[in-house]
């Protein structure tokens, strides 16, 4: 059989694959399933007993006290965390998005969202049903950014411009100078002459630098690299406290800041000063400090921290895979994370007991343990003032420039070759992404426009109704063919290439991936049960993704794609990829 990737610089055009043989002797395991038994308990009453026997349990010595807890991806936000104006809310996700995707308001919907406002400004709302400071910001800043700078189709409609008309002249009179600076930074937008917006500098000099960035961003413009690294030190670190940022900059003025750049679509500069606050979030291992595990392979997974809302999430299960040939993973993301509010790695493993409280250290650990060979970081953990932004990013709705950034991470390094992976949706950053991982020195680099964006390849048939654009399964990446790191190597040394894989050319039957549609107890059903060597849609799923990802990374042994999947399937069957998730919940528990 041919190999996805020939060893030659350009790629097949055509790949004939016999059809595999899928059937498998069946495993001996304790793991049972009832499906009787995750119906009709109470939210916060499931536990990794509702998913594995007593005996199960027994053996790996989990701690029944340790894992109750939530089995819906919503029930995992903090209820510490403000909730936005829902109307407003509303808006933002029509209006503050790109130039091709914004949906401008109706008449009805305007009116409805500019009295909102004003009735929050005056004080006449109180609680939830205030507008909040980052909405404002967010909110304003799209108008501003579709007045000055988007094509005819996505401007302000008609009635947008009769309800700006109507109230702007009492908004100008009760909202905060910030919030009219974003509005009208030139005095020229709403119709009503003011010198607020032209002679805007902030309330002090953590704002100026921002305040001037704003401007540019506000007319449509871009930043250049030093520009943005200044504005993000000068915020950092995020942390907001009374509704103010410890660092004195206007919240409003930030929410307008980060939604502005994602409108108008980063640069690639652009995203590598965002990119770049990471590592000064890490201090010593921006310098080259980073735990460095003594693995021959390490991958990792950037899954979009927002998580999956409707279907299987795969991920976990495949780094537990892999880990059984050596090729180590290390995933981080968060527990809960805005617009989405889906299913995460970290919901998963707290839900099973796991310890998802990690330091880079105890994950290189980890790492290390042969008997575990993979590792979950939380960015709670990492980089704790960037997660303190997650209040923020629900309040402006939509994705900011981190959503992308935060993806292409190095929390812990390796001895031996590296790897990133990670997903994408929108066309146009695929190339992005894989800038930012050949930055980042990595050996190989791929991203996979997955189902909701994550990472995970689908056994799916694509439907001659599929939506234009680049199709599911689409996958982009390089590899290096040495062991220098990117930074050594020209552009001769490294393998560039572009695939669609298509799942039934390698011997599988087409399958719609299972949904789970938010339940985190649904998701490890399926992930476990497919780890006990149960065939189906989710068995299937992980091991396309195992093999395909072995051999779009060049890993050892993978040269061939059926002998790559032929591998991870052993590893299912023989049980050995069950006993390495479960011994990263019994050790993780220990490190405390």
């Amino acid at each position: 059989m041919k190999s996805l990737l020939s060893p030659q610089p350009s790629l097949p055009t055509h790949i004939t694959v016999p059809r595999i043989n899928l059937s498998r002797s069946k495993v001996t395991s304790s793991l049972r399933f009832d499906r009787d038994r995750w119906i009709g308990r109470k939210k916060c009453g499931l536990t990794l007993n509702a998913v594995l026997d007593p005996a199960t349990v027994d053996q790996f010595g989990i701690s029944e006290s340790e894992f109750v807890n939530p089995a819906v991806s919503t029930s995992y936000r903090s209820s510490k965390l403000p909730k936005p104006n829902q109307t407003v809310l509303d808006a933002q996700a029509r209006v503050c998005t790109g130039p091709t995707q914004t949906k401008p308001l109706s008449e009805d919907q305007a009116f409805k969202v500019f009295d909102t406002i004003l009735r929050s400004a005056r004080g006449e709302l109180k609680d939830e049903e205030q507008v909040s400071k980052a909405q404002l910001g967010a909110f304003f800043a799209a108008m501003t950014i579709r007045a000055n700078a988007f094509p005819e189709a996505t401007q302000w409609s008609e009635g947008e411009k009769h309800a700006v008309s109507n109230f702007w002249p009492h908004l100008v009179r009760a909202l905060p100078s910030d919030v009219i600076f974003i509005a009208d930074p030139e005095g020229s937008i709403m119709g009503v002459g003011s010198s607020i917006g032209p002679q805007y500098v902030g309330n002090g000099t953590s704002d100026m630098r921002l305040v001037g960035a704003l401007r540019e961003v506000l007319a449509g413009g871009h930043l250049g690299y030093e520009e943005v690294q200044g504005v993000l030190r000068d915020v950092l670190p995020f942390k907001f406290e009374d509704n103010k940022c410890s660092s004195g900059v206007s919240e409003t003025l930030l929410s307008a800041f980060l939604i502005g750049q994602r409108m108008n679509r980063e640069t690639d500069r652009e995203l590598k000063a965002y990119c770049l606050a990471f590592d000064d979030q890490l201090g010593s291992w921006a310098l080259g400090l980073a735990p460095v595990a003594d693995v021959r392979s390490l991958t990792h997974y950037g899954e979009p921290y927002d998580g999956n809302t409707r279907f299987f999430r795969s991920t976990l299960f495949v780094a537990a895979v892999r880990s059984c040939y050596g090729e180590s993973s290390l995933l981080h993301g968060v527990e809960w994370m805005p617009p989405k509010g889906g299913i995460t790695e970290e919901q998963m493993l707290k839900f099973m007991g796991a310890n998802t409280r990690l330091t880079p250290l105890q994950a290189k650990e980890l790492l290390e343990d042969e008997e575990l060979g993979f590792a979950y970081i939380s960015q709670r953990e990492a980089c704790p003032s960037l997660y303190s932004l997650i209040g923020l990013r629900e309040h402006i709705k939509k994705r900011p420039p981190l959503a992308t950034t935060e993806k292409v991470q190095q929390f812990v390094k390796a001895r031996g070759r590296e790897a990133i992976v990670t997903g994408f949706y929108h066309e146009g950053y695929e190339e992005p992404l894989l800038m930012l991982m050949k930055r980042r020195g990595v050996h190989s680099g791929l991203v996979v426009k997955g189902e909701e964006g994550a990472l995970s390849m689908t056994t799916k048939f694509r439907s001659v109704n599929a939506s234009k654009g680049l199709p599911v399964n689409y996958c982009s990446g390089f590899r290096s063919l040495s062991m220098d790191s990117a930074f050594e190597l020209d552009g001769v040394s490294r393998q560039n290439f572009k695939t669609e894989v298509n799942a039934k050319d390698f011997g599988f039957e087409p399958t719609d991936t299972p949904r789970t549609d938010r339940s985190v107890s649904k998701n490890i059903e399926l992930g476990l049960g497919a780890l006990h060597g149960q065939k189906g849609p989710a068995y299937d799923r992980i091991v396309l993704n195992a093999g395909m990802v072995d051999h779009l990374l060049g890993c050892d042994g993978a040269e061939d794609v059926s002998t790559a999947l032929d591998r991870a399937r052993e590893t299912i069957d023989s049980g050995k990829a069950l006993k390495k998730l479960l011994n990263y919940i019994k050790v993780s528990q220990k490190m405390r």
